[in-house]
């Protein structure tokens, strides 16, 4: 069922989706009017141009209606080949990443998710952002998968119930996060007494999670974005293997 729905085939550098959604992967970073207006609308309250110096880093992938070209969705990410490139990477400037230099394989570094609200019931496009995070994934061996959940503004007590959930994903020890540069609160702190809660977690991250993800087991205050930020990262091996099954079935 999974397959006959939401079969993704790979045309050049597009990936299409019929008969809905087809994703369109750009590295050109002078072609993204649209996809910054959209990232401004997300995570700039301000109504600045989110636009940074790891756009031209990254591969940006676009999720477009299949028949009017509107924007539906939209993340970046960039490959990460040695320490080097990981202490380059975003998460780096926020989050002490030493654990993740002992990793033997590439990884990923997925950031700046967001969807058009007018497209946010669509299921699509979050099995899209899959099927495209698992063809690079299998395409270049990566092994681990990592990158900032967001929540909108700067109080940890307005995202409690999500930060309460997000108590029963730690790292195992080999990948645990250290702090970074800036405004740290601990999750223990942000999650107070609230009462665990799923829905409360953005769509990606829920993802991460049913995955077998985990989280650090702190926030990043991000006063220039307005936002808070829990590091989340996903080992590829540790993935259930009919998760991973219909993934590529998505893929083709």
């Amino acid at each position: 069922m999974l397959a006959s729905l939401y079969k993704v085939q790979a045309v050049g550098s597009n990936t299409q989706i019929t008969p809905r959604l087809r994703v369109e992967v750009l590295e050109d970073v002078t072609c993204m009017s649209e996809v910054w207006q959209l990232r401004s609308a997300r995570f700039r309250k301000d109504g600045a141009s989110d636009r940074d110096q790891w756009d031209a880093r990254c591969r940006h992938v676009l999720i477009r209606a299949q028949e009017s070209g509107a924007l539906a969705g939209y993340f970046r990410m960039s490959l990460i080949d040695g320490p080097n490139a990981l202490a380059q990477s975003y998460a780096a400037q926020r989050y002490d990443l030493g654990s993740l230099a002992n990793s033997t394989k590439p990884m990923i570094e997925v950031g700046r998710f967001c969807i058009n609200p007018e497209s946010r019931r669509n299921p699509d496009v979050l099995r899209l952002v899959w099927a495209e995070i698992t063809r690079t994934v299998d395409q270049h061996g990566v092994g681990l998968l990592f990158g900032c959940a967001s929540f909108s503004g700067t109080d940890p007590a307005a995202h409690a119930a999500a930060f309460a959930q997000l108590r029963a994903y730690r790292p195992p020890s080999r990948w645990r996060i250290g702090k970074g540069a800036g405004h740290t609160v601990p999750l223990e702190v942000a999650a107070g007494r609230a009462v665990p809660s799923a829905t409360a977690l953005p769509p990606l991250l829920r993802s991460y999670l049913a995955m077998g993800g985990w989280v650090s087991d702190h926030l990043v205050v991000d006063d220039d974005l307005g936002t808070l930020h829990v590091f989340a990262g996903l080992e590829v091996r540790g993935v259930p293997d009919a998760r991973a099954q219909a993934l590529r079935r998505l893929v083709g």
